[in-house]
């Protein structure tokens, strides 16, 4: 019996068309591995589309996805509506896989949705995904592990003027990924401009210092049957000095694989990796990225990368298609003990029934 995965992708989120490209390639390799497989496309206000349309990237260009069928996450499976709003059909999925990038597909909401629907959901927790969302709350979980970071300060907009960190400075958005809004400051006029670029997408953002010279060093891990299994270490090659939106996705940056890096350096980097994730209690494939100048610093943790960094564990996507299916398989071993933990504490029992009423006036 083949196995049933609805794969989730798009969202709320300025990295929408990214989730598709990454939601589509899962859907074609779960096909190609024997799956019975329902993709299910978020748009970026919100409404839920479901179909084999789906499966090709032609259906999101003008707008065509939205022929489809409308869709909800709800009573332990995927619920297609027809015209006048009735269930026409449920796709009871055995696992979940989250390929929404950004925005609360990746900031924990799908988490939540899933949890909330009784759905085994592969990818990172609630806790996790909306921690690691956030630029700020990344520094502070990863300090609180002893991990370092490149020093910072956390900005939010319309607060007045700010220092403490000499030039030159990285400013991010705090939420966003993809390279999004991202940009160097030299001086006070860059420093301003660039946060006002950053508060055009976000209400907050974080201002790093530049470490240079600095080189972009990436790792990835997965658990599968109760193992966690790390990449070795990838360098990203920026065609400037930032790792941009072009290099990653319109094929303006090239990398190295494996890093070559020395061996003391890939194997701490390996190892942090290998302890953030276990001491989270991570799930799905999580993306690690580094910047390495010296000493090695984490910058950011993305619990949905692109193209779920398939490149860093497969040769192709025949291999690939194992890693998913491992993933998936260890979202039902963990969902189903979950469940086993439940338990009836039988308070209600002992009640008076008028516990709760409140006096008439």
């Amino acid at each position: 019996m083949s196995k049933k995965i609805a794969v989730v992708f798009g969202g709320e989120s300025n990295e929408n068309e990214i989730s598709v490209i990454t939601g589509v390639m899962a859907c074609n390799v779960l096909l190609s591995g024997g799956c019975e497989v329902l993709p299910v496309y978020i748009s970026q206000s919100g409404e839920f589309f479901a179909g084999e349309e789906l499966l090709k990237l032609e259906a999101f260009k003008h707008g065509g996805y939205k022929n489809c069928k409308q869709a909800q996450i709800f009573g332990g499976a995927v619920n297609i509506f027809n015209a006048r709003g009735k269930i026409k059909s449920r796709f009871s999925a055995d696992c979940v896989l989250n390929c929404c990038h950004g925005g609360w597909g990746e900031g924990g909401g799908l988490s939540g949705l899933c949890a909330a629907a009784g759905l085994p959901l592969a990818g990172a927790g609630c806790f996790e995904s909306s921690a690691f969302m956030d630029k700020y709350l990344t520094k502070i979980v990863l300090a609180g592990l002893g991990v370092d970071v490149a020093p910072y300060i956390y900005v939010r907009q319309g607060e007045g003027e700010i220092c403490g960190l000499p030039y030159p400075l990285i400013v991010k958005p705090a939420t966003l990924g993809s390279s999004i809004g991202i940009a160097r400051a030299d001086d006070g006029e860059e420093l301003k401009a660039a946060l006002d670029v950053a508060f055009t997408f976000d209400r907050a953002a974080v201002v790093e210092k530049f470490i240079e010279p600095r080189r972009e060093i990436n790792c990835a891990a997965y658990r599968a049957d109760d193992k966690i299994i790390v990449s070795q270490c990838e360098e990203p090659l920026a065609g400037g000095e930032i790792f941009s939106f072009e290099d990653k996705y319109c094929g303006g940056g090239k990398s190295v694989f494996p890093a070559e890096i020395p061996q003391e350096i890939s194997e701490h980097i390996r190892e942090t990796t290998r302890s953030v994730y276990e001491k989270l209690n991570m799930r799905g494939i999580v993306r690690f990225d580094y910047i390495y100048s010296g000493g090695v610093y984490l910058s950011e943790v993305n619990t949905v990368p692109g193209s779920l960094a398939y490149y860093l564990f497969a040769k192709d996507f025949k291999d690939f298609c194992k890693i998913l299916l491992g993933i998936t398989e260890q979202a039902e071993m963990d969902f189903a003990r979950s469940r086993k933990k439940l338990v009836t504490t039988g308070i209600l029992q002992n009640l008076p029934s008028n516990s709760c009423k409140c006096a008439r006036k």
